[in-house]
């Protein structure tokens, strides 16, 4: 395998040609960062931890997907000769951090996929909030809209709108840090920007996300929302899997938590 400026070009014996893969060249930092984010690997799945600003799928930015990024990456450590498959069967939006799940096969997607929009996968995330909650536990149950326009979900009164979706989670006071406060939050379905528009409607506003009527952002553009854990059977081998995701280190105040 040799590499030229950001293509990885193998020469096939036997034949006249060459195959080339369009997996740029990582440097070393770069390499040892995706190595050390990695949470879980074996044949069929891939858990990582994703950074604030990384976009799990492509957008109309034309930026480098988090996918893409390991695709280099495991292409250059296996010295794999062709495509690096990389199925994406869940989302996290841009400025949100933690656990994140890529498909290393397309029946593992497949399964994936469909184990998602089951309900089969627990996914539990932290918050950092500027308010606390209005009660220490509780569920939320609201019909929200979303406006492609301005890329935010809002909640109305009731499901008449027909594009209206129920959302639901539960939520659990944990402590405080010198200037905010944790939540923990179970999802329990998956709406767009639903953790930042539910609590946000409690007055629980998450830290750094000005869309959803934090004062003010984030050094790193990002919120302080986490994917922190995630747990589920896994689709292949039938065995329970539990992943948690260390935090950011610029969520400061977090050591009795962690």
């Amino acid at each position: 395998m040799a590499f030229y400026d950001n293509l990885a070009v193998k020469h096939i014996t036997g034949n006249d040609y060459l195959c080339i893969m369009t997996y740029r060249k990582l440097t070393e930092e770069q390499r040892r960062d995706l190595e050390s984010r990695i949470l879980y690997e074996d044949n069929h799945l891939l858990i990582v931890n994703k950074a604030p600003g990384e976009i799990v799928q492509g957008d109309r930015t034309g930026d480098e997907t988090l996918g893409e990024k390991y695709q280099a990456y495991i292409a250059a450590r296996d010295g794999k000769p062709g495509q690096v498959f990389m199925g994406v069967p869940h989302r996290l939006d841009r400025p949100v951090s933690g656990a994140v799940m890529f498909a290393k096969t397309s029946k593992a997607l497949e399964r994936l996929t469909a184990m998602f929009r089951e309900g089969m996968v627990h996914k539990t995330y932290w918050a950092l909030c500027g308010e606390i909650p209005p009660t220490p536990s509780g569920e939320l149950q609201n019909w929200m809209l979303r406006n492609e326009r301005l890329n935010k979900s809002f909640i109305v009164k009731d499901g008449s709108n027909k594009n209206a979706k129920l959302a639901s989670l539960r939520y659990r006071y944990i402590g405080d840090t010198d200037r905010y406060h944790l939540i923990e939050v179970e999802l329990l379905t998956g709406r767009h920007h639903q953790i930042r528009c539910q609590l946000a409607a409690i007055g629980c506003h998450i830290k750094g996300d000005l869309k959803y009527g934090a004062p003010r952002s984030n050094p790193d553009g990002g919120i302080c929302l986490h994917s922190r854990n995630m747990r589920f059977i896994h689709p292949v081998r039938k065995t329970e899997i539990d992943i948690t995701a260390p935090v950011p280190g610029s969520w400061k105040g977090m050591e009795p938590f962690i």
